[in-house]
């Protein structure tokens, strides 16, 4: 099954201030019909890249059996760790950059990591806000959450 994933995150206030994320689910069934599926929400406190991390996660956690899937995201911190190999280094240091520096956000990292196991997954980078429709609904998605008053605590797992 084919799946294509469309993913933003959003920070007000980088760092440490409210965020959100927004992910566009496009599945093409066997008779052509398109489905659409929509997921968003903020954060109280937390950073761009967190999002755009949870976009992807919340994306790849919905599917419910193995897909080949391609995540588009305008985020090079997410689409380049994994087309650039930057995660293979990481985990073979333990969790060390190549300048042996903690890398930022192993929990979500190992999170993602987990949910794609069961899929075939490649990542495409587009770039944001340049008119492409699907990345900017997720924009939309991800700025209209980290702005509504329902905002979730972000919490970071150090011990992962």
């Amino acid at each position: 099954m084919e799946v294509t994933i469309y993913t933003d995150g959003s920070a007000r206030s980088n760092p440490e201030g409210p965020g959100g994320y927004g992910t566009i689910i496009h599945y093409t069934d066997r008779t052509g019909k398109l489905h659409v599926r929509e997921y968003s929400a903020g954060y109280k406190k937390t950073t761009n890249n967190r999002m755009e991390l949870m976009a992807v996660i919340v994306g790849l956690e919905a599917l419910t059996k193995p897909c080949s899937v391609e995540v588009i995201s305008d985020s090079k911190y997410v689409t380049e760790a994994f087309n650039q190999h930057w995660v293979d280094t990481w985990i073979k240091n333990n969790w060390r950059s190549a300048q042996k520096k903690p890398v930022l956000n192993p929990d979500l990292w190992k999170r993602l990591l987990k949910a794609m196991e069961p899929h075939e997954v490649r990542f495409t980078w587009v770039k944001g806000h340049a008119g492409h429709p699907e990345n900017e609904r997720c924009d939309e998605l991800a700025t209209t959450a980290a702005d509504s008053d329902m905002l979730l605590d972000d919490t970071v797992d150090e011990q992962a």
